[in-house]
């Protein structure tokens, strides 16, 4: 992505302000992912951005300000296709009038992100819609398109920003970035379990004791996590840091999750995540996951 250029002008500057707009939503919406995309290199950090920030669009369709400015389930789920259709058509034509999307088709188009992974992440985003509890397949299924295809767009863009033409990633960093796309994700769940419960009605784990427990999903993220951190190294140099800084954020709250058992939504505090970020910086291996 071409470096800031004041005298730029034209679809160079229209470019430019896409970017920063997807930068913004970042900053706004998640102070721990904001701290992470600057551990990355320059070459890579503002196509993570634009990657999060449509995913972060779509999510706010479905949950939250678009249910608030009094849009049932049907409406949000046209503005969800209509999202999906503009971001198909950006990557197919290179240009959207929505930043966001246009931001993200400049990374799509660069790095080879196409419809295999948008289509399953729009998938997820819908069934938020409609399903409110999950079995194992589709829980399988809602987190692969929800996450793991996220972690492959990372992925795409660690491998092939700034390359001619892009080419598909090793296949062992395919199975760590799926790896730790689940981790986190089910993570989350595990956090937000008795908001989605009481305020959505929504159950994506099927914690209750017969089907499996709290424990049975922590042993799963922590050997997710396991899996992703062999990978870690692997990675191009100038993304190491940030995701093995994300890495062990999610291990110190599976870690915390395993041994408090209340009802509040447990987080790590900034003096730990600011002690994270500086082991990745100075190079750190990846924390193995803890039992």
């Amino acid at each position: 992505m071409s470096p800031r250029d004041d005298t730029a002008t034209g679809l160079r500057l229209y470019d430019r302000t896409a970017v920063g707009a997807a930068a913004s939503v970042i900053r706004a919406y998640s102070t721990s992912f904001s701290l992470a995309t600057r551990l990355l290199g320059p070459r890579p950090r503002p196509h993570v951005r634009n990657v999060y920030a449509l995913v972060r669009v779509a999510d706010e369709i479905v949950d939250g300000p678009a249910e608030e400015a009094g849009l049932d389930a049907a409406a949000r789920g046209a503005v969800l296709d209509a999202l999906e259709q503009e971001t198909r058509d950006a990557v197919a034509r290179g240009f959207s009038a929505n930043l966001v999307v246009h931001a993200f088709a400049l990374t799509a188009r660069e790095c080879g992100i196409d419809e295999s992974l948008t289509g399953p992440f729009f998938a997820s985003m819908r069934t938020d819609l409609t399903a409110t509890a999950h079995d194992d397949s589709s829980h399988d299924a809602y987190v692969y398109g929800s996450a793991e295809v996220v972690g492959l767009m990372c992925l795409a863009v660690f491998e092939n920003a700034g390359r001619r033409r892009p080419t598909p990633p090793p296949a062992e960093l395919v199975a760590g970035a799926r790896a730790l796309g689940r981790a986190f994700q089910d993570v989350n769940f595990l956090r937000d379990l008795d908001h989605d419960a009481g305020a959505l009605g929504r159950d994506y784990l099927g914690v209750d004791g017969t089907r499996r427990t709290r424990d049975d999903v922590l042993d799963r993220i922590d050997d997710d996590l396991a899996l992703a951190a062999g990978m870690i190294p692997e990675l191009p140099s100038d993304c190491r840091r940030a995701v093995t800084a994300a890495h062990d954020l999610f291990a110190a709250l599976s870690e915390k999750l395993r041994h408090d058992r209340g009802t509040e939504r447990v987080s790590v505090p900034a003096r730990q995540k600011a002690a994270l970020a500086a082991r990745a910086w100075w190079g750190a291996e990846p924390r193995g996951s803890r039992r």
